[in-house]
């Protein structure tokens, strides 16, 4: 017995040191699988940062947005509003709308011609917010884009006719084309005397990217529900199904008397 004891001894330390190996193997894997989970996280914490920084900076691959620049005659409250039409018009029309929105286009399309004399007989001021739901909602850069290359056309004095241009060869909704400044400087070719240097500079530099991104977010906290929001004397007309370009003529030109 007493031979086999000092062997049992020796067995049961070596068990215990191989245990005690186990143990630390396994606190060793436990601390990797730790250090592999927080550095999985900070690295999905940095896309998911990158995704927002790409979404709400301006061009040029994302790159931080620069100082808000309202476009040349844009008024109302923090210049977020671009007017169409004279100063002195009985009524104002005031209009947030999408360039990438289908509902915006319908409108347009049905309204433009009695909107235009409207404008040009001086008895409506139309104001023109811009705004991005539909890449909120769809993704993409084009409503963004659009606008703020309309607002480049602004500040050329042609912001009425390259508005009907977008309208006119709007994609499908799904389609961001819009999402590309070429196309949009190409479209301006469209718009006699507006596909200038300037003009280019402005839409690739994204010069008005800020102003977009704050004319957007008084949509969002004004309560409206989406595009367009045609609002004539405070009531959005666009709700109602029995609104017609003709009665809206005919309510213009009764203001005016």
């Amino acid at each position: 017995m007493s031979e086999k004891n000092p062997e049992g001894k020796r067995t049961a330390r070596e068990r215990l040191a191989v245990e005690r190996e186990k143990q630390k193997s396994a606190e060793r894997r436990r601390r990797a699988l730790i250090v592999g989970a927080s550095v999985a996280c900070v690295l999905g914490l940095a896309a998911v940062i990158g995704v927002i920084a790409a979404n709400a900076g301006g061009h040029k691959g994302g790159e931080k947005a620069g100082p808000v620049v309202a476009p040349s005659g844009a008024l109302g409250k923090d210049s977020l509003a671009i007017p169409v039409g004279k100063d002195g018009a009985k009524s104002t029309l005031t209009v947030w709308e999408d360039f990438r929105c289908p509902a915006c286009q319908a409108f347009e399309t049905a309204y433009r011609p009695t909107l235009h004399e409207l404008t040009d007989s001086g008895k409506l001021r139309i104001e023109y917010h811009l705004v991005t739901l539909i890449d909120g909602n769809l993704g993409g850069s084009g409503s963004l884009r659009a606008a703020n290359a309309a607002a480049c056309a602004q500040d050329a004095g042609k912001f009425r006719d390259y508005h009907d241009v977008l309208y006119r060869n709007q994609p499908k909704e799904t389609d961001d084309a819009y999402g590309s400044d070429a196309k949009l400087v190409a479209l301006a070719g469209k718009v006699p005397g507006l596909n200038t240097a300037a003009f280019g500079k402005c839409v690739d530099d994204g010069t008005h990217t800020s102003w977009v991104v704050k004319s957007n977010k008084a949509f969002q906290t004004g309560g409206f529900t989406g595009t367009p929001t045609v609002l004539l004397g405070g009531k959005n007309i666009y709700e109602d199904r029995t609104m017609t370009p003709a009665k809206l003529k005919q309510m213009v030109e009764d203001a005016a008397k």
